[in-house]
């Protein structure tokens, strides 16, 4: 059994509240009886893309598992590889990094537009990704994860603002079968849906909580719950190959 943990939107911002309730997540994690395969921190890392930001979210993101983070619409390319990944010369390109594990491999694109909210996989990003399930035995199941979901969720602040050319991944998709499923963050809510045919499955926010259109916001800057606990996903991977999705809220201890 593979077992992957996924948290999303920490947006470190050099206060003490993102610091707090993403510890409790990776204390909840770091806690547990069994070693996860993996940890995807799937963006929006830093809250304002600055060095003192990712200064603080690098002594954060610390657990006992490998974690494997990836840039947001928040994030700032150059700032995310000197901070996070400790290049010295880095470059303004795509972060895209692979995690590849026993039974599994973990692709993880970058998403982000540099200077906008909107996201859109480079096609750079989408020959590194077809190179990736090229190179991998159609025996191995590959999951590939980013920020921005590629469809519309329902949610209209998000929506906007979403993963758009989303047709060349679906093509990509269309001709590697042993791709499992899709993960992505951004919504700051826990959602499942379908892209390309398989599951699209979105991590809750450690930061706030999305408000949905039916839970009646009172005004158009009270869109996001500040009180709900943090929350993680465990994505599943059976001997069958069959993935199954949990979610969990985390309450920091007292």
């Amino acid at each position: 059994m593979i077992v992957i943990a996924q948290l999303s939107d920490v947006h470190f911002d050099g206060g003490p509240r993102a610091a707090e309730r993403t510890r409790a997540v990776l204390e909840y994690l770091d806690g547990l009886p069994y070693d996860l395969d993996a940890v995807l921190v799937s963006g929006d890392i830093a809250d304002n893309g600055t060095a003192a930001e990712y200064e603080q979210a690098r002594k954060h993101l610390v657990s006992r598992h490998p974690v494997v983070v990836c840039p947001g619409n928040h994030d700032e390319r150059t700032a995310f590889r000197r901070g996070l990944l400790g290049e010295e010369d880095p470059s303004a390109g795509p972060v895209d990094q692979v995690v590849r594990g026993e039974g599994f491999v973990l692709a993880v694109c970058d998403s982000s537009v540099p200077g906008e909210h909107h996201g859109r996989l480079e096609d750079s990003t989408l020959d590194w990704l077809d190179g990736i399930l090229t190179g991998t035995p159609h025996e191995v199941p590959v999951l590939v994860a980013f920020h921005h979901p590629p469809v519309e969720l329902h949610t209209p602040y998000v929506d906007g603002i979403r993963q758009f050319g989303e047709e060349r991944l679906a093509a990509l998709a269309g001709r590697h079968p042993h791709l499992r499923a899709f993960l992505c963050g951004h919504a700051h809510t826990a959602a499942a849906t379908t892209f390309a045919g398989l599951p699209l499955l979105v991590a809750p926010g450690v930061t706030s909580t999305l408000r949905l259109p039916w839970e009646a916001p009172a005004g158009p800057d009270e869109h996001v719950f500040l009180d709900e606990p943090p929350a993680v996903a465990f994505h599943v991977l059976g001997e069958d190959g069959r993935l199954t999705t949990h979610y969990r809220v985390v309450v920091a201890r007292r």
